[in-house]
């Protein structure tokens, strides 16, 4: 990583980060990445009716305009960054009242699966529903698939979380060493997938690609990176920019920035150097325009409802997408071809609505995430197995897809995860 020329990382950087306010540039940048992901997903929605029966497929299938618009949108690694930056700040915040490793991972699950528990639950009995009203079974499939693969953000991020406070540890003694070994396990997951062939190797990446970011975010907490001079931070971001380039030519790895992500390829390395470079650089102005009364409003209702609005954009997509087909085949009306100009035409409209319904979904369930965190359990043990079940709930789900059957256990292990985090009832609380 490039980044290695900082200076004085020899020692740690002191923990005067931490303030007692929020950086609302940082809530500010978070923000836009969870809009991004919201239009990004609205966008691939295809919805046609063919030989009278709804067909529902990805927009930007066989397209030119996903990959430019992938450069825009592809805002994940640094939502990794932010998760890093904000995680590292928080975590030395309760350090610092005497908090524990334990009570940072308890507070961080409940708060990450509490929402996704909800999400689960009403995906599961509307699967219940549509069975029961006799839609097609590969409606409800695909229905089911849409809905799960989003969820990948949700297990990565929890475990990422879960193992932050041991790469804190590992960042105070040797942050240079450490982010290398991350990155570099990464860029040989990509070397090993291309000369063995076999792609699922690739998937070992939802680990180092994500850390690799997370570990990224420390730095910046951290205000090294911010401490490099404007100069080498501008030579950091046009090398890594150069090299993203350089290796899409060589076909290295595909210009379509959404095609890198499933599995995460070492392109994301880059694209997450760029964007903490330009935010870096430009870390004054965006705190300026955060505090401006529309932009703060905004922020905060994002900020507020982070995972919720998340958890909630498929199912909302998914509604949108279902309510279409119907009324198309009820009233007989006609659905534009996808990537035609007049499906072009209207979807400034869906992309409106699809937003505005994610809000007020949001709005009415964000109690579930906003709920304030029961006592940590005072067993590792515990919390080590409620961990393994939350990720083991949604890894459920990514494999064999979302089913009622699925769904249905997939709740009972986010359940099983929520009270193995929390002070077991049967434990007398010391004197």
């Amino acid at each position: 990583m490039v980044i290695a020329a900082a200076p004085r990382l020899s020692t740690p950087a002191p923990a005067s980060a931490p303030a007692a306010h929020r950086d609302t540039g940082i809530d500010l940048v978070r923000a836009l990445c969870v809009l991004g992901v919201v239009l990004l997903h609205a966008i691939m929605v295809g919805v046609t009716i063919t030989d009278g029966a709804p067909v529902f497929a990805n927009a930007s299938d066989g397209t030119g305009w996903i990959a430019p618009l992938s450069w825009l949108l592809q805002v994940m690694p640094l939502f990794f960054v932010i998760g890093g930056f904000s995680g590292l700040l928080a975590y030395r915040r309760l350090r610092t009242r005497g908090g524990s490793a334990r009570v940072f991972v308890a507070g961080r699950l409940h708060r990450l699966l509490r929402p996704a528990l909800l999400t689960v639950a009403a995906v599961g009995v509307a699967l219940a529903v549509l069975t029961v009203l006799g839609v097609a079974p590969e409606l409800i499939a695909i229905a089911g698939f849409r809905y799960g693969q989003p969820l990948w953000f949700l297990g990565v991020f929890l475990l990422c979380q879960a193992l932050l406070p041991a790469f804190v540890a590992l960042h105070e003694r040797a942050p240079l060493r450490t982010i290398g070994i991350l990155a570099t396990c990464a860029v040989a997951v990509d070397v090993l997938r291309a000369t063995s062939g076999i792609d699922a190797v690739g998937f070992l990446n939802l680990a180092f690609v994500w850390l690799t970011m997370q570990q990224l975010g420390f730095f910046l907490a951290d205000g090294r990176v911010d401490a490099l001079h404007r100069r080498l931070r501008v030579a950091i971001g046009g090398g890594a920019l150069g090299l993203l380039v350089g290796l899409f030519l060589l076909g290295v790895y595909s210009p379509d920035l959404i095609a890198n992500i499933n599995p995460p390829t070492g392109a994301l390395l880059l694209v997450g150097l760029v964007h903490t470079m330009l935010f870096s650089l430009h870390r004054e102005r965006i705190g300026r325009l955060s505090r401006r009364a529309p932009v703060a409003a905004f922020t905060a209702f994002v900020t507020r409802r982070t995972m919720t609005i998340y958890l909630w954009h498929m199912p909302v997509l998914l509604g949108m997408a279902g309510t279409t087909a119907a009324v198309a085949l009820l009233s007989g009306l006609s659905l534009p071809p996808v990537d035609s100009a007049e499906w072009w035409a209207v979807r400034p409209l869906w992309l409106l609505t699809a937003v505005a319904l994610t809000a007020l979904v949001a709005v009415r369930v964000d109690r579930f995430e906003n709920r304030p965190s029961p006592e940590a359990t005072t067993s590792r043990r515990r919390l080590a197995l409620g961990t393994l079940s939350g990720l083991g709930g949604v890894v459920l789900l990514l494999v064999l897809g979302t089913t009622v059957s699925t769904a249905a256990i997939a709740v009972l292990l986010l359940v099983a995860a929520l009270r193995l985090a929390g002070r077991s009832p049967l434990r007398p609380l010391p004197a």
